[in-house]
């Protein structure tokens, strides 16, 4: 029988269209039910994945957190300074790094350092670099300590003056302390590696290329460029580069390749640190070409030295980790690198409490504290050490020790003193160390560094930080040498000062009295490359 049309008999169209509908709606329901099931499923198995990656990614990064941890070999470490917490300082970290001359410390003897069984068993550091980083600002700067820099504590015990590099033989802690009592830079953090380490940081990346203007020699450091070019420098190829001080070179003119007829550089310790300095930006470039971040490099690199650095104890991994990843990315060639400015004495060896020192180089009062001001990113009225504003005048005592022997060299320093508004309490004499002697500004406890600073801030000349015992009770002694000035009263004409007879009276030029006793003027803080330093290579393998 015909079902009869919808049109004619809309009621059963309608039943019936209604039952179509019921049937379709159940049908999509079903068909509903069993796509949210899937979908349920399909959602259950991938938190299921993914819990068993973030399982397997803490579980691999807990295990090789213990690697590294296992790794790294830590030293205990005295001297460091708690991070600052508050303040424009709050979160900026100290890192020295120190790179350590010891042939003994090394896992395997090579014959082109110096066998230890030979006799080279000396412990000092070829390189005294210090990190600041701010994370706040996302910056870095860099300072570098020249290693021929006398300073009178610089060893512990009655004879304890030598140039700085030999703190490191009474160990890390002691260079710490040296570098926070005689410049108030805080140290938070301490690594130490040795040539080894060196050399396996530039092999794990393959290598570093540098370009040479001029053929260069070197007889201690093995260095042999031949001809100019750029070069590939592996890492005991690298080590050459950055040890070299004795280095010569094959300029205009010198039409010999006999060495002995090429001449020498001039700035010796100097000129090896602009050589480091270029050399961390060559191989930061090619870090960042390759990217931290890049786990075969990262895991190279981490592999080829935890084994061989030396940490200070409170370095944890997880500060680590969080510098690199906080720091990894700033461009370095942007960075301060900024070398403290010395005075270079004569080229023979400087003789002190009768005893040789070899040949050194003394402090300059001005221009250290303005690198140490730019270094820690302060302001010069600042406390390297605390961050607060340096004490009044007014408020700090001072007496004064005549340390040369010139005539009346202390009452006439502890006038200059008090017409800063300096309070005077005692003056008397000390026996002089050596002929030409630094000025050394003595405090008796990190309490009154402070006091110390500001009493430093009005001298100039070969002038130092001391912690040691003060004289008449006073927050600061002032052991007079013989190379320095003290400023002028504010209302004082500048071209003379109220300094003792045998100092520099020339407001301004506190190289000048150096010179005067054999010491060049003060160097400068960021050097240029010499022309025939080693350089980055250009795309086309010319100078960078």
């Amino acid at each position: 029988m015909t079902r009869p049309s919808g049109d004619r008999y809309p009621a059963l169209a309608n039943r019936d269209g209604l039952q179509s509908l019921g049937e379709e709606i159940s049908r999509s329901q079903r068909s509903g039910r069993r796509r949210s099931n899937r979908r349920r499923r399909r959602v259950r198995r991938l938190l299921t994945t993914l819990a068993v990656v973030i399982v397997l990614v803490v579980g691999a990064t807990a295990g090789y957190g213990w690697y590294l941890n296992h790794q790294i070999h830590r030293v205990d470490v005295k001297g460091l300074t708690p991070g600052a917490t508050t303040g424009a300082d709050a979160g900026t970290q100290n890192i020295l790094m120190i790179g350590s001359t010891s042939r003994c410390a090394l896992k395997v003897q090579n014959p082109a350092y110096g066998l230890c069984q030979a006799g080279v068993n000396g412990v000092n550091s070829d390189v005294i670099m210090i990190l600041h980083l701010n994370p706040a600002k996302r910056t870095v700067s860099i300072l570098s300590i020249p290693r021929d820099l006398f300073l009178p504590n610089t060893r512990t015990g009655s004879d304890g003056a030598y140039k700085i590099d030999a703190a490191l033989y009474q160990g890390q802690s002691q260079l710490i302390n040296v570098i926070r009592e005689d410049f108030g830079i805080p140290i938070q953090h301490s690594v130490e590696l040795n040539f080894d380490t060196f050399a396996n940081v530039v092999n794990a990346l393959g290598g570093i290329n540098m370009y040479f203007p001029m053929p260069v020699f070197d007889a201690y450091s093995g260095l042999n460029v031949p001809a100019p070019g750029c070069i590939h420098l592996d890492g005991y190829r690298a080590l050459q580069v950055v040890r070299a001080r004795h280095l010569q070179y094959k300029g205009a003119g010198v039409t010999t390749n006999n060495h002995a007829a090429w001449p020498y550089e001039v700035n010796s310790d100097l000129g090896r640190i602009s050589r480091d300095h270029e050399f961390l930006r060559v191989l930061a470039a090619e870090v960042a070409k390759r990217g931290l971040g890049n786990p075969v490099t990262d895991l190279r690199l981490v592999n080829s030295v935890a084994g061989q650095l030396q940490f200070d104890n409170g370095f944890s991994t997880s500060n680590m980790v969080n510098l690199l990843l906080t720091f990894h990315s700033v461009n370095i060639n942007k960075s301060p690198q900024i070398t403290l400015p010395v005075s270079v004495g004569p080229s023979v060896s400087y003789y002190y409490n009768g005893f040789p020192k070899g040949e050194v180089e003394f402090p300059a009062a001005v221009p250290d504290q303005r690198a140490i001001d730019t270094f820690l990113q302060i302001n010069a009225d600042t406390n390297t050490m605390t961050g607060a504003p340096l004490p009044s005048p007014s408020s700090v005592t001072v007496s004064v020790l005549n340390g040369s022997g010139a005539y009346n060299q202390a009452a006439d320093t502890q006038s200059a003193l008090e017409a800063l508004g300096f309070q005077g309490v005692g003056v008397g004499n000390s026996t002089p160390p050596a002929t030409q002697s630094e000025t050394l500004v003595d405090y008796a406890s990190p309490a009154t560094l402070g006091a110390a600073e500001a009493v430093m801030h009005q001298l100039s000349g070969a002038v130092t930080l001391v912690q040691a015992p003060t004289a008449d009770g006073a927050q600061v002694t002032v052991v007079t040498g013989t190379q320095f000035a003290v400023n002028a009263p504010s209302s004082a004409p500048t071209s003379t000062s109220s300094a003792p007879t045998s100092t520099s009276t020339t407001q301004g030029a506190p190289g000048t009295a150096a010179a005067a006793a054999g010491f060049q003027p003060p160097s400068p803080s960021n050097p240029s490359l010499a022309p025939w330093d080693p350089r980055a290579c250009s795309a086309s393998g010319g100078a960078g």
